[in-house]
């Protein structure tokens, strides 16, 4: 028996949608969990208080895991934290915020690299993103070089040349741009170099430790006072 082609459309639309619905719910309930843990982790960082017993130890660490985690979610301020820290702390947790930070960006980057394409394809056809998918359709079986042959032709002739022979310089640069969270922040920046499959593990291992590194060598090594930030 013959299948009714509009009968099949209709299904499909009803599957994809209950998709985007099941994956909106999903979304909405880890933004409260991030909402709540940013909101735990500025009010513990704004009730610390001196002396350095083991409570304020084990808070102190709590809130260095809570900030890794927190700047690697792309769209989320978790650098305020880092920040925060330095300033109640002072330049003895410089080193640490430092590590935290470098750990964070590379979760996300590792969550970009182990994210299939099939998923992300399926995804973006979803949500009916279809150029996009079209184009995760063509990037899935190319080499590296391959890749960086398609970007140059989609690039801008003069951009080209510099986003991607010094693709890790540029990456650097975005991390530390000042208003990046619109484009992700540091965590959404890392993840779509993952995704792109064009950035080594470790080449953006020395990028991100580099990148990261002038504010807590400035507190730490030179004891640069960092103003405070409302909390």
């Amino acid at each position: 028996m013959d299948s009714d082609p509009a009968r099949d459309g209709d299904a499909s639309l009803l599957i994809s949608t209950l998709r985007n619905l099941a994956r909106l719910a999903l979304l909405l309930v880890a933004a409260w969990g991030i909402h709540l843990l940013v909101e735990w982790t500025m009010f513990r960082t704004a009730s610390l208080e001196g002396g350095m017993t083991p409570v304020r130890l084990g808070v102190i660490v709590a809130l260095l895991l809570a900030y890794a985690v927190l700047i690697a979610i792309p769209f989320v301020p978790g650098v305020e934290l880092g920040i925060s820290l330095m300033v109640i702390e002072g330049w003895q947790i410089a080193p640490f915020v430092y590590l935290a930070t470098v750990i964070g960006l590379t979760l996300a980057y590792c969550a970009g690299q182990k994210m299939p394409y099939a998923t992300l394809r399926r995804i973006l056809t979803d949500m009916r993103l279809n150029r996009a998918a079209e184009l995760m359709a063509r990037l899935e079986p190319l080499s590296g070089a391959e890749r960086l042959a398609l970007l140059r032709r989609r690039l801008p002739a003069r951009l080209a040349p510099f986003a991607l022979k010094q693709r890790y310089v540029l990456l650097a640069l975005l991390i530390n741009l000042p208003g990046n969270m619109v484009i992700g922040g540091g965590g959404g920046i890392a993840l779509i170099a993952g995704l792109s499959r064009l950035f080594g593990f470790w080449p953006m291992m020395l990028t991100f430790a580099l990148a990261v590194a002038p504010v807590p060598v400035l507190v730490y090594v030179f004891g640069f006072k960092l103003p405070a930030l409302p909390i």
